[in-house]
């Protein structure tokens, strides 16, 4: 089964998103092309959830490989 690498993230404004998102957090992207079209971006936020936000919010990142596994989602 192949995988897909896991793209993250910098949030570095959240100007109308205060609550939703904290600027100098770092948050995991899920793919999605349709929403990247549009301007915008799918992040995992506090709440485990993933939610579009405007793409302008954000500057991709690479974490070192030893600090990705602490923002993938946990086994069930």
């Amino acid at each position: 089964m192949a995988t897909r690498k896991s793209r993250f993230v910098l949030c570095v404004k959240n100007d109308g998103y205060e609550v939703s998102l904290e600027r100098r957090k770092v948050y995991r992207v899920v793919p999605d092309p349709k929403a990247q079209a549009h301007g915008l971006i799918r992040v995992v936020d506090d709440s485990s959830e993933d939610y579009l936000y405007p793409a302008t919010l954000f500057v991709p990142i690479e974490l070192p490989r030893e600090a990705a596994p602490a923002f993938l989602p946990a086994p069930l």
